[in-house]
């Protein structure tokens, strides 16, 4: 499902975890740099959630965003004004434009559920790269790095308001559902919300298959932005 009630807090939570989205696009930055050799320098980040990326990127490249979920991108929007945000599966989104560059990052490409959804995301994200551009794709984590029955539990203090976060993970074949559970409380009272995430768990090669498959040349690069490496898919030019 897509991030619901979630999005309000989403940053916030995060924040208290220590994610360091600036270091993450310099680093970022640096292997598309690395690998890309067309000359311009369009980015549009598929599943681009509340647009944290997106805030140190917009330095480097022109930058837009596809997500969808709808309250994802009301936060992205009302962050960064001046930035395209478009609502849409990562799998059949179509916009009438090409990228030198397309990124999906923090495992929102296992949001797909399953290795053909992977296969279609992966095929629809070249369909709008140029020749010479790169995809980076971050993946979610694979069946052998998921436990079945994890508990976790956040818990951001902003004075007025308190957001706790707990959740328990269940992996049922190669697929995870997370089911969180939310409680606020701020000085009108408690709000209680719950919801249900499903990802899929794909191995290494599936990526890689994914992608070379659909004519692009695969690297892995291990250079951390959050711990998992990332998958660079290379358009050869025309």
């Amino acid at each position: 499902m897509a991030y619901g009630r979630f999005a309000e807090y989403y940053d916030l939570l995060y924040q208290v975890q220590h994610k360091d989205y600036e270091r993450e696009a310099c680093r970022l930055h640096r292997l598309i740099q690395k690998h890309k050799s067309a000359p311009g320098n369009r980015l549009l980040d598929v599943g681009c959630g509340t647009g944290e990326h997106l805030r140190y990127l917009h330095d480097f490249y022109q930058v837009e965003g596809v997500d969808s979920s709808a309250e994802m991108l009301r936060v992205a929007q009302k962050k960064l004004p001046h930035v395209p945000f478009h609502q849409g599966d990562m799998r059949t989104f179509q916009l009438n434009q090409r990228f030198e560059v397309i990124i999906s990052l923090f495992g929102s490409v296992g949001y797909v559920e399953t290795v053909e959804g992977l296969r279609e995301a992966v095929v629809n994200m070249r369909r709008h790269l140029v020749p010479g551009g790169v995809l980076v794709v971050e993946p979610w984590l694979g069946p052998e790095d998921i436990e079945d029955g994890r508990t976790h539990v956040v818990v951001a203090d902003e004075g007025e308001r308190k957001v706790i976060r707990a959740g328990v993970t269940r992996v049922k074949g190669r697929t995870t559902e997370i089911h969180f559970h939310f409680v606020i409380a701020e000085k009108a009272g408690l709000k209680t919300f719950e919801e249900r995430h499903r990802l899929g768990l794909f191995s290494a090669e599936e990526y890689r298959q994914a992608m070379e498959r659909s004519g692009l040349r695969v690297s892995y690069e291990r250079e951390e932005l959050s711990g998992r490496g990332v998958y660079i898919g290379y358009l050869p030019p025309a």
